[in-house]
């Protein structure tokens, strides 16, 4: 039998290649069967909206859960039979197939967050490495998700791309079915179930955790505005194609970044440190896109840093995350991710007609902005840490 690791990669990229891909197919079925470009964001906001909403309370199942593999199978499932039925829906009941994808977003937040919250369970001996590799999954998830979607849509039609995305769903449950992931000893589980919203206590009491979380739901927002900012730049230089070339350069370099992160060992010794150092350096290639509109192949060092922050950030919370809500904080993490790059999408819209080099110079700043902020929040929990260990705290202001 193949190794736990790579069923486990195989489960989260049929997982998220069907999320990832969904966002352009459902596009394509809502022109296809309304002629109505606004109805496919619409259809798309009903599948992420409510990451954020729902993360806490999926991720508290989860870890109120004695047996977790049929709630993560029910999850699989639900999102595979919320793309067929919108499918088939959409255009003679579009507001019943935006319940269904409204349902599938409510348990996505499990295929996300949560399936990476299992990696120190399933790979115990090199956990580090195992974040890697899943960083890596939303990468390849990134290129092929669209790229497949618009090639079936192209060949067969919007439905079946739909479809074929959601069996890309059922793939990844079939491999999540080999995983080992026995039931919980009524010993390992808390005496007192945590709350369904204790993650936010638990990121605001943590600052390490509270920091690389604003950090990146900051940081999300400047990238949700980068395919306007591909699209700007495509038509500041009338090649439409280019939004598209822009997009897999950057997810192609989050991909190698992750895959180098596997491989040198510093990157996960202060991960947070190393989150901060990244994000602070995202600014630099988008300044230089801004400045310089022939620099935009740049952008591609930007994907390369996303995936150093990627693996550090699933370090933080998997070392700072208290056992009994283990799954909720990487579930509402990942929500408040995927909702904070909705947000910059949406402001990103509204700039669009201003041209690349605001877009860009937009995004460089919040990710210098998010740096900023993660670094106080470190430096303040220091400062009171410092405080509460001198044993002279009158004698230590007057020096």
């Amino acid at each position: 039998m193949l190794p736990v690791l790579t069923r486990y990669l195989s489960a989260a990229v049929g997982a998220r290649l069907a999320d990832e891909g969904a966002r352009v197919s459902l596009v394509l079925l809502a022109i296809e069967q309304t002629g109505r470009p606004a109805v496919g964001g619409l259809l798309v906001a009903a599948l992420m909206v409510p990451h954020v909403a729902a993360a806490p309370l999926a991720g508290a199942a989860a870890d109120r859960a004695r047996r977790r593999k049929p709630l993560y199978l029910v999850a699989f499932a639900v999102h595979a039979l919320s793309l067929t039925g919108a499918a088939l829906l959409v255009g003679p009941a579009t507001w019943a197939a935006a319940i269904l994808l409204f349902t599938g977003g409510c348990l996505a937040p499990l295929l996300f967050g949560g399936l990476s919250s299992l990696l120190r369970e399933l790979v115990p001996g090199d956990p580090a490495r195992a974040f890697g590799f899943d960083a890596t999954t939303y990468s390849v998830a990134g290129i092929v998700g669209p790229a497949l979607a618009a090639t079936v849509a192209g060949f067969a039609g919007a439905t079946w791309s739909v479809i074929t995305l959601a069996g890309f769903a059922v793939l990844g449950a079939a491999a999540f079915l080999t995983l080992p992931l026995p039931p919980r000893p009524s010993g390992v589980r808390p005496a007192r179930p945590a709350k369904p919203l204790a993650a936010f206590s638990v990121m605001a009491d943590r600052p390490r955790l509270g920091a690389v979380t604003v950090t990146t739901g900051l940081s999300q927002f400047g990238f949700g505005a980068l395919p306007l900012a591909a699209a700007a730049i495509a038509t500041t230089r009338h090649d439409p194609p280019l939004t598209g070339v822009i997009m897999a350069v950057t997810a192609a370099g989050s991909l190698t970044g992750s895959l180098l992160t596997t491989r040198i060992r510093a990157f996960h010794r202060r991960p947070e440190r190393t989150l901060l150092i990244c994000t602070a350096v995202l600014s630099v290639p988008f300044l230089a896109a801004a400045f310089r509109p022939g620099a935009w192949p740049l952008i591609a060092m930007a994907g390369l840093l996303m995936g150093p922050i990627t693996v550090a950030l699933f370090s933080v919370r998997d070392r700072e995350s208290p056992p009994e809500v283990r799954t909720q904080v990487f579930t509402l993490g990942a929500g408040i991710k995927v909702t904070s790059a909705a947000a910059g999408a949406a402001v990103g819209g509204l700039l669009s007609g201003t041209g690349p080099a605001l877009l860009l110079t937009v995004i460089a700043g919040g990710q210098l902005l998010a740096a900023l902020t993660g670094t106080l929040i470190l430096r303040r929990a220091g400062d009171r840490a410092d405080r509460s260990d001198d044993p002279h705290p009158s004698v230590s202001r007057s020096a």
